[in-house]
């Protein structure tokens, strides 16, 4: 019963209310509100505020949160553990996506997670999408199993298997002055005296941006934000060749001097190394691998 209250209350922050927390939950307001109360008093603490403000955490409500996701991590981690000891594979795995991956020829995850249906139809499989550090602490901390993110650096916590890789090529958008310009003799110093929309968080976007010495007037935290901030024909800003080509066929984007202007990126799949994986997340993993193994043949079978 207070697992259920504390996956209630979860719902509840994630949401933003329980009106909102409804429609997930299939619960009655009345009743989330409740179940709400009926934590808080299980706590002696209060939780949140609700009335005609609106929803809002108190700190102490914070804090409870916090804590309900190490935990909720932790049952996760425990009930893996007993499929583990009976030899079988069942219940949750979470893999986290770094954006925009779906439309790349290169990336072949759909293959594995074909895969790995038809190898452990049981397991139900939930596929986030997140940026680079976040799928990184989720890795770490159990909230994810798995993670796909560009490699930008490594750390003692996970291990790295590389998978496939990403050409980024630098746009711009129409009004800008470089769209339609000859772009014959434009090269990294010339980039400088144009304005820049880059990534806000370690990545090998924003390591090149800085090695390049290209000063960010606008941040993105995605691929998609990004796009938009190039489309609006003020910015300059990389994105991966197969996500832009739509826009660039439409007449929208345009490459800046691709033989010259670009960078490529290594993308890798993590997995926490302690503890040990479970069978579930190292069978995906495994089929990563496999669907990335590419030969003159094609992918491995």
């Amino acid at each position: 019963m207070d697992l259920r209250l504390l996956q209630v209350f979860k719902a509840v922050v994630e949401c933003g209310g329980m009106a909102a927390a409804e429609l997930e939950l299939n619960i009655g307001t009345s009743t989330l509100s409740r179940h709400v109360k009926d934590l808080e008093t299980r706590l002696g603490l209060t939780l949140c505020r609700r009335g005609r403000a609106g929803f809002a955490l108190t700190p102490e409500g914070q804090r409870v949160y916090d804590e309900t996701l190490h935990l909720l991590t932790a049952v996760r981690g425990f009930l893996t553990s007993i499929d583990d000891i009976h030899a079988s594979m069942g219940g949750q795995l979470a893999l986290a996506v770094f954006d925009k991956t779906a439309s790349n020829p290169a990336a072949h995850i759909d293959r594995a997670i074909a895969a790995f249906h038809d190898a452990a139809p049981q397991v139900q499989l939930q596929l986030h999408v997140g940026s680079i550090n976040a799928i990184e602490r989720g890795v770490i901390d159990g909230s994810y199993q798995l993670g796909i993110i560009p490699a930008h650096r490594s750390g003692r916590s996970l291990s790295y298997t590389p998978l496939f890789t990403e050409t980024m090529l630098l746009y711009c958008g129409q009004g800008h002055p470089l769209f339609g310009a000859d772009h014959a003799g434009i090269d990294w110093p010339q980039l400088r005296g144009h304005r820049f929309a880059g990534l806000g968080y370690h990545s090998p976007n924003m390591a090149l941006s800085h090695q390049a010495q290209l000063a960010r007037a606008a941040t993105g935290f995605d691929q998609e934000s990004i796009a938009t901030l190039v489309l609006s024909g003020r910015f300059l800003g990389f994105l991966p060749d197969h996500y832009a080509q739509s826009f660039v066929q439409q007449g929208r984007l345009q490459a800046v001097r691709a033989d010259r202007l670009h960078y490529h990126c290594e993308f890798v799949g993590l997995l926490r190394r302690s503890p040990a994986p479970s069978r579930a997340a190292q069978l995906l993993h495994d089929c990563l691998v496999r669907a990335h193994a590419v030969n003159e043949s094609g992918p491995a079978p």
